[in-house]
């Protein structure tokens, strides 16, 4: 009904909890709070923001083009709908060590559980294209610094993202990671790299949960949760593949809508109308209002 009973608190707390336990969690990423609630109907463990989705969503490039203020709004409203945490993609922080403390304010009370600083340059651009530019270390240790010190919540798990490997290679990544985790970093995200044997060479250099991104076209191969569990693994998100599907499938839709006239040809790819209504709790809301779910729905 309306929002998640389970309160943002509680949330960081589990979260928390369940990185203690070296499993491995699942985040695919939430494309709008509808997603979100499937995601969780899945069984994952956790719904992923991601920057490059909410920027695609605006119609805009993932090129730092997006206000703090579009990332929080977003995001309280993926947040809310779900009782899973959500981790959320703060790009470098909407600006320097300021910028990062008033941004992990914001989208704490976005309700947020998790959230990610990278050490790229302003503006960013994607994780997976060429020509990155990554700061100094003196900064990206600064950004993490402000992020840890900002948290009112304890339990707000501070993942340090790292766009170094692409930039510099795989041993000046490993020395970033481990300056990032000094600086007070819950989980390291070593993002782009190549290998399975460049997981587990980051995951034995930090002594934190690490991120594993397992995005589509991009640097990284797309390994399975076995293979990057087996490595070490403690977090893997899957940040646009529910959008590039979604996307995928408005296009086929439009396609067929031009060539035939209509889209019954595609019925049974649809979601059903009777499994939206459920999705969204139609017959919860009948507990306030008997009107608003009097109808039956026909297969």
């Amino acid at each position: 009904m309306l929002y998640a009973t389970t309160t943002p608190a509680q949330k960081r707390f589990d979260l928390r909890a369940r990185l203690a336990s070296d499993e491995l969690l699942r985040f695919p990423g939430a494309f709008n709070p509808l997603s979100a609630k499937l995601i969780e109907r899945h069984g994952f463990d956790g719904v992923y923001v991601s920057g490059a989705v909410l920027s695609a969503d605006l119609g805009l490039p993932d090129i730092g083009l997006t206000t703090l203020s579009e990332v929080a709004g977003r995001t309280r409203q993926i947040a809310r709908v779900t009782e899973l945490p959500a981790l959320v993609d703060a790009d470098t922080g909407f600006g320097e060590p300021m910028n990062v403390a008033r941004t992990v304010a914001e989208l704490e009370d976005a309700g947020v559980a998790a959230l990610h600083i990278e050490d790229q340059v302003n503006p960013k651009r994607c994780g997976h294209l060429d020509g990155k530019q990554v700061v100094e270390v003196t900064t990206a240790v600064q950004r993490i610094r402000a992020a840890v010190d900002a948290r009112r919540d304890a339990n707000l798990v501070i993942v340090a993202r790292t766009d170094i490997r692409a930039v510099g290679g795989l041993d000046t990544a490993i020395d970033r990671t481990r300056r990032l985790v000094d600086a007070g970093a819950d989980v390291i995200f070593a993002e782009a790299l190549e290998s399975l044997d460049e997981f587990a060479a980051v995951r034995a250099a930090v002594d934190v949960p690490m991120l594993a991104n397992m995005t589509e076209f991009g640097k990284s191969e797309l390994f399975t949760v076995a293979q990057l569990r087996d490595v070490g693994v403690n977090i893997v998100i899957w940040p646009v593949s529910l959008l590039r599907m979604a996307m995928g499938a408005a296009e086929r839709a439009l396609s067929t809508l031009t060539d035939e006239g209509t889209l019954t040809s595609l019925l049974g790819q649809m979601q059903h109308r009777r499994d939206l209504y459920d999705l969204v709790d139609y017959a919860g809301y009948n507990r306030f209002d008997a009107s608003v779910f009097n109808f039956g729905v026909a297969d």
